[in-house]
């Protein structure tokens, strides 16, 4: 049966392998032409949104901001505070060091003698009243306290609770209490037997009724019919997964096969005309276009722009010599020295070797 179902298999792959193929490569084409430009455009746009302010804030606020605040800090508290620290407190620290070591260390280890001394005798005299006081209070006191209550009432008392509650309890527990807990616990064991030995015959009625009703027919269930059936499945499974990969290999050649018959005939039928007709065609008309009307109004449109302005030149000095002839007419002629200086801005002469002024020039002329 392998070769039916590899034929239905490749029948049924061919078209979803060239979805797939056709799906692939539209997916590529647009990575490509759309996707990494757009990513690139996006990164772009991010990195000039979000990192480039952060960087120019980092490197032009923030840094000098805090190596300001920095030289601050040192100049107005870390600068004074050692020089609180060396001129003020390390000489108070050392002198307040040598008074505590040559001035309050002996008078402080004096101290600590006399209160030394004084506390030896106080605690020997503290100590002779206590253990005589201790002494007189037990021999005179505790002890016949202790012998009036030991013989006047724990022994008449433990007399009392030996005869009168002991002995009884024991002979109750010896005489009535163990035969009838001896009695009570051979019915109870009888009991027991009798509840185990009914349950271990209703257990084992129970696994032999279960194993004849129900594992003997799962047994031969699973035996007789899973177990073929599931070899049976699996060796049409692994055959059909074989097929199905046989054919997806097989439809992957054929798809290949496809895209390169479409490839061709579009490069035929679309691409290679179109370039002939922008070789033979468009590109010749180009030219021409190019040479007998564009250039010549690029000519003309230059010309008529130089002698435009040529125009507006002769124009402008038309209109400066009249308001000077006007000037000289209405106010007469200014002297050589007193005239007053043109509003008009001045060309700067042409350079001759008589005007130039390098180190050159100048020793040529002398």
């Amino acid at each position: 049966m392998r070769m039916p179902v590899r034929i239905v298999a490749l029948v049924l792959v061919v078209p979803v392998r060239m979805a797939w193929d056709a799906l692939a490569a539209a997916g590529r084409f647009l990575y490509r032409t759309v996707g990494r430009p757009a990513g690139r455009a996006l990164a772009w746009l991010a990195r000039g949104v979000c990192v480039w302010p952060f960087v120019a804030l980092w490197r032009w606020g923030l840094v000098p901001a805090g190596r300001g605040l920095a030289w601050l800090a040192r100049v107005l508290v870390v600068v004074p505070a050692g020089w609180v620290r060396r001129y003020l407190l390390a000489p108070l620290g050392r002198g307040l060091a040598w008074l505590y070591a040559r001035v309050l260390t002996p008078v402080g280890r004096g101290a600590l003698w006399l209160l030394g001394s004084v506390g030896a005798v106080l605690a020997a005299v503290g100590a002779g009243l206590w253990t005589g006081t201790v002494w007189l209070v037990r021999y005179l006191v505790v002890v016949p306290v202790a012998w009036a209550v030991r013989y006047l009432v724990v022994v008449p008392v433990r007399w009392l609770v030996r005869y009168l509650v002991v002995v009884p309890a024991v002979w109750l527990y010896a005489r009535v209490l163990t035969p009838a807990g001896r009695a009570l616990a051979r019915c109870a064991r009888g009991v027991a037997w009798l509840a185990a030995v009914i349950v271990a015959g209703g257990v084992t009625a129970l696994l032999r009724v279960g194993r004849i009703l129900v594992i003997v027919p799962a047994v031969a269930v699973w035996r007789w019919v899973l177990v073929p059936v599931g070899r049976a499945l699996l060796v049409v499974g692994r055959e059909v997964g074989e097929a199905l990969g046989h054919a997806w290999r097989v439809a992957g050649y054929v798809s290949v096969a496809v895209g390169r018959f479409l490839a061709a005939l579009f490069r035929w039928v679309v691409v290679e005309p179109v370039r002939w007709v922008y070789r033979g065609v468009l590109t010749p008309l180009g030219h021409v276009v190019r040479d007998a009307v564009l250039r010549p109004v690029a000519e003309a449109a230059r010309g008529a722009g130089r002698a435009a302005r040529q125009a507006v030149a002769a124009a402008r000095e038309t209109v400066r010599q009249a308001r000077a002839d006007v000037r000289r007419a209405l106010f007469g002629e200014h002297p050589q020295g007193d005239a007053p200086a043109s509003r008009e801005p001045r060309r700067p002469a042409g350079r001759t070797l008589d005007g130039s002024t390098t180190a050159l020039t100048h020793l040529t002329k002398d």
